[in-house]
């Protein structure tokens, strides 16, 4: 698949920027000298234990594997793309070097955490020592598994609505302080959600519909696209609706929103009517948030490709201080 000319992306807004190709990891990537470390500690949730994600998993038949003329998934209907099926997922939870117990201390959900376990509290911990991130605790969750359409995972993260932030609210930040002992701020503006693919689209989800919650977004390869399922009447085309409808009609809320999205990422030549070309998708999110006057910036990487840790050990460190700035504890 060969990636669009930048030239027939949509136009750039002021703030919006290009890197790349190459990316060398940043230095706060890698441990530094003097730097204390936090601890990481882990816990494992079963699907029996949720009254909200009881657990599903995606059947494989002929219609579940249908296909569109540029090869993206159909989606199909509940009954005809999963059954029940339970699940475990693992949370990890980062609680920086120095916490005081008692204090409430902002903090980040994290989407697909196992991504993140090699790199984020190396990078947190140097970050919090330089002072340009607040101490905060990162939760690094994953989903209860499978991906896209008729999935667990799909179900979590594609879905527009709030039911996961509720899911995180009442039986994931519990557990969490039942666990480390941690306490976590009410406060949203010291609340960030993050991720990356359809854990991007997630956290954006989860600030979008509980603004009193999360006012902080860092999302990678976001799957603003059409991969709902099953679909929803309030939202026909899934996360396309995001850039397409929902921002433009909606008043402005008080979101701080980082976005990057690679030119050779997923279906990078599907035309605007197929609601799934995730460079195209993202552009859209930057010029739908810049024209309502949301705080934000949108990066454009080079060659770039979908979920690429290049581009994430790059970038990761300067994300998160822009999406942390300004927050006063």
């Amino acid at each position: 698949m060969s990636a669009p000319a930048l030239s027939a992306l949509a136009p750039f807004a002021n703030g919006d920027t290009v890197i790349g190709p190459d990316y060398p990891p940043a230095p706060e990537c890698r441990p530094q000298p003097g730097v204390p470390a936090g601890t990481l500690h882990a816990f494992v949730m079963k699907s029996g234990d949720s009254k909200l994600y009881p657990g599903i998993r995606r059947l494989e038949n002929e219609i579940t594997k249908r296909r569109d003329a540029f090869g993206n998934r159909i989606a199909a209907a509940e009954h005809e793309q999963s059954i029940a099926a339970p699940y475990n997922r693992t949370v990890w939870v980062y609680v920086p070097s120095g916490y005081v117990a008692g204090t409430p201390a902002p903090f980040m959900v994290v989407q697909d955490g196992h991504f993140y376990l090699s790199l984020l509290p190396t990078v947190l911990d140097n970050l919090i020592a330089a002072k340009r991130i607040p101490a905060l605790v990162a939760i690094l969750i994953d989903s209860g598994g499978g991906d896209a359409q008729g999935s667990q995972r799909g179900l979590e993260y594609d879905t527009l609505s709030g039911r996961y932030s509720d899911f995180i609210e009442s039986e994931v930040l519990p557990r969490v302080t039942a666990k480390t002992g941690v306490t976590l701020t009410g406060d949203p503006d010291g609340r960030a959600t993050m991720g990356v693919s359809s854990g991007a689209a997630c956290a954006f989800t989860m600030a979008w519909f509980h603004p009193e919650r999360y006012r902080r977004v860092l999302s990678y390869s976001g799957t603003f696209v059409n991969q709902q399922s099953p679909p929803r009447e309030q939202s026909p085309r899934g996360a396309w609706e995001y850039h397409a409808t929902l921002i433009p009609a909606a008043e402005r809320k008080p979101l701080r929103v980082w976005l990057e999205v690679g030119a050779r990422d997923l279906h990078a030549d599907d035309p605007e009517e197929t609601w799934h070309n995730w460079p195209l998708a993202n552009q859209r999110m930057a010029h739908a948030l810049a024209a309502k006057g949301y705080a934000y910036r949108f990066t454009l990487s080079r060659d770039g490709r979908h979920a690429d840790t290049r581009v994430l050990e790059h970038t990761l460190p300067d994300a998160l201080a822009w999406v942390w700035a300004g927050y006063g504890g």
